[in-house]
């Protein structure tokens, strides 16, 4: 008797179904086709283990299952539970009719428990697509797919639970994801925003670099952070964090669905709504770092799994330069495309950089005579923050150590809520303004967008040749001093709004826009010992 399962293989962020077929017919052993890895070729006596545990009997027969379509990779162990339903109903075990209704995913313990599996959140967009009724998944698999409520989302502990959905018998219903009320527990992500994030109000001082820091936000900007130790630019990048938006739907699906194909999806019921903050260590490989992997498993790096949200890098000269350079194809193009000798994967990588670093090696230089390294090593250190990749960083902050009177003296400043309302009171204009855009934001503008949203009086256009001629800015940076000045004059129409209690409404581009945007170039200076 031959029997088809529905399950499917994640590739980059969709998924795309895999056909599981069970034979059974005259003749012994039990074969696996269709190019399995050793991962789904050890799940036949995982699963032979748990039919036995159930009491179920392995039939004396030849049994092949085939993986289709047969000339792609399959991997992981997401295929047990598959394989587990196509030979009970193959070998006339068990009569189970809604087994073509559902697509199927799952890891079988050797007690016949259901295990967790990575990307539940795309297969179960890919069931929506091809009209499956449902899906069947582990516990924790369904709740990334919480929010699918036109689909028949079951979570289920063991096979047991499964044979029980199939067999239609009796209502299942109490199986669905949301009628689990054991999967939820209260205690869940209840770390607060206090605790995640550091609050402006607890950073003394540094006005100028808070004041850039909500440039960045309000626009989804890149930033740098240059200073010596201890001037707060950890604190500063992590407070950057607390005052973004939490993201739109759109943003909120394509993220989680990076989390679900690497596994790493925190298993709150539903779509992530913070924005993920990635800090890597300047010692991330190459790989880590944009993505990588053997074959067609491959899997997204930091680079996309800080998506919609902000890519920390402290210590930005500390990083290998081939590291380094790697980011200008992410930063500028907001995707990266990862090539085998078969395969091609493209994952988004639309971040907000954040970097920190100190502006030489000793980390004073700037700071009186307090440092101590020659001119030849800082400007051999000062040379890795220039060229192509300070070119992509819209905003490129110094800051000063804080007077020690202000730090006796502390006083609480501006919070993170007010702030974080300008930003997202800034984000809603660009909303409206990129409607009929695929962007969000003003630092994703093209440049076909930027003269369209962009337009600039002719007093705006003498202003920013001379900056270009006096500072010997490239066209890149150019284009970027526009969409940060077009920033700058939303949170300034954000504040008009707030004083007078009308709704914001985004104004030109004005001289004193495209002025504060230049100033935040210095690392675009011809001689970098002059700053």
């Amino acid at each position: 008797m031959l029997v088809d399962v529905t399950s499917a293989k994640s590739v980059g962020i969709d998924s795309i179904p895999v056909v599981v077929e069970v034979s059974i017919d005259r003749g012994i052993g039990v074969h696996l086709v269709g190019l399995a890895d050793a991962a789904v070729k050890e799940s036949l006596l995982r699963t032979v283990t748990a039919l036995q545990s159930m009491g179920f009997h392995i039939p004396g027969k030849k049994i092949v299952i085939n993986l289709a379509p047969a000339d792609m990779h399959k991997n992981g162990s997401g295929f047990d539970l598959p394989i587990a339903l196509g030979i009970i109903a193959a070998s006339e075990q068990r009569v189970l009719p809604g087994l073509e209704k559902y697509v199927i995913m799952g890891e079988l313990g050797l007690d016949a428990s259901v295990r967790d599996v990575p990307g539940a959140l795309p297969l179960a967009e890919m069931a929506q697509k091809a009209g499956f009724t449902g899906c069947i998944l582990p516990m924790n698999s369904a709740k990334e797919a919480y929010e699918f409520r036109n689909l028949q989302i079951f979570a289920v502990r063991n096979l047991a639970e499964v044979l029980f959905i199939l067999e239609e018998k009796e209502d299942s219903s109490g199986l669905l994801v949301w009628n689990r009320t054991d999967l939820f527990d209260i205690s869940e992500d209840q770390e607060t925003d206090e605790e995640r994030y550091v609050d402006f109000s607890m950073i003394v001082g540094q006005e100028g670099a808070k004041r850039g820091a909500e440039i960045a936000a309000g626009g989804g900007h890149n930033l740098i952070f240059v200073g010596p130790p201890g001037s707060g630019k950890t604190s500063l990048a992590k407070a950057i964090a607390g005052i973004l938006p939490p993201m739109t739907a759109e943003e909120s699906l394509v993220t989680s669905k990076l989390y679900s194909v690497v596994g790493r999806h925190s298993h709150s019921a539903g779509l992530m709504r913070r924005r993920p903050f990635r800090a890597p260590h300047y010692s991330a490989s190459l790989p880590s770092l944009v993505g990588g992997g053997s074959g067609d498993n491959i899997i997204p790096g930091e680079v996309s799994l800080a998506h919609n949200g902000v890519l920390f890098l402290d210590e930005l000269a500390q990083m290998p330069k081939a590291v380094l350079e790697a980011l200008r194809g992410p930063i500028e193009d907001r995707h990266v495309v990862i090539s085998r000798l078969k395969t091609k994967i493209e994952y988004p990588s639309s971040f907000m950089l954040v970097a920190a670093t100190n502006p030489c090696p000793c980390g004073y230089y700037g700071e009186g005579d307090r440092c101590t390294c020659s001119e030849g090593r800082v400007r051999a250190y000062l040379s890795k923050l220039s060229g192509p990749i300070m070119d992509r960083i819209d905003l490129q902050v110094w800051i000063h150590p804080v007077a020690t009177g202000s730090l006796v003296n502390r006083q609480r400043g501006e919070s993170s809520e007010k702030v974080a309302e300008r930003v997202r009171m800034a984000r809603e204009i660009q909303k409206a303004r990129f409607s009929a855009e695929t962007i969000f934001t003003n630092a994703e503008m093209s440049g076909r967008q930027l003269e369209k949203y962009c337009p600039l009086t002719s007093e705006c256009k003498d202003m920013i040749q001379r900056i270009i001629d006096r500072m010997g800015l490239s066209a890149r940076a150019f284009t970027r001093i526009i969409k940060l000045a077009r920033t700058i004059a939303d949170l300034e129409a954000v504040q008009i709004a707030l004083e007078s209690g009308a709704p914001p409404s985004a104004g030109p581009i004005l001289p004193r826009h495209l002025a504060e945007a230049a100033g935040y170039r210095f690392l675009d200076k011809r001689d970098l010992l002059n700053i």
